[in-house]
């Protein structure tokens, strides 16, 4: 199987913690996003012009966390995502609110601080950080009361859940991340950051 991605990009990270946690082999394919025909040959892969995408021989697969799910599927033993069904409900529900809630409002944060200014789109944006920050401030919340008692998101172990939910909080200091007053989310992020995969995937800046 071999995987598209970008080392900095956090959602090919997510793909990448879980492959390198449970061992499933992946040949790597790095798509250089400033290049115009690098761009032209993910979109012929990807409609959405974006990484991660699998090749399985012909099957073409899209979004982190269907990838997540099926190499998790591919692998023998692994225990990220067990059969249970309502522990891969639970799984997947924190997947689903982090594609659809967490992430997107991280993501304004780290375009507006990083990004931006890296491809010379001028400073952060007072407007897009308010708005983001509000969305942040209310999702972050969630995410801390529901880690009172608890070391990881889904049961007693980690989970796909963990591995979907933690790399967008990759660039916290960098993008000036405002979830830092939240102490039960931080020491759970920090228990992800003492993963080999999490320190296997670490962006080099």
């Amino acid at each position: 199987m071999r995987l598209y991605y970008h080392p900095a990009s956090t959602s090919a990270r997510r793909v990448m913690l879980a492959a390198i946690h449970m061992g499933t082999p992946l040949e790597l394919t790095e798509v250089n996003l400033m290049s115009a025909e690098d761009r032209r040959r993910l979109a012929a892969l990807n409609p959405n012009n974006k990484v991660p995408v699998l090749q399985d021989a012909d099957f073409i697969l899209w979004e982190s966390g269907a990838i997540m799910q099926y190499l998790a599927d591919r692998t023998h033993g692994q225990t990220l995502y067990p059969d249970h069904i309502m522990t891969r409900a639970d799984i997947n529900r924190w997947m689903l609110w982090t594609g659809q809630h967490f992430a997107p409002a991280l993501g304004v944060y780290v375009y507006e601080h990083i990004w931006k200014g890296l491809t010379g789109n001028g400073g952060p944006d007072p407007a897009e950080l308010d708005r983001a920050g509000r969305q942040i401030a209310q999702f972050a919340a969630v995410l801390e009361q529901h880690l009172a008692g608890r070391d990881w998101l889904c049961g007693d172990s980690l989970s796909l859940a963990d591995m979907a939910v933690a790399p967008s909080l990759t660039y916290v200091e960098q993008a000036h991340l405002p979830v830092t007053r939240h102490p039960k989310l931080m020491a759970w992020l920090e228990r992800m950051r003492q993963l080999d995969a999490w320190r296997q995937t670490e962006p080099v800046w």
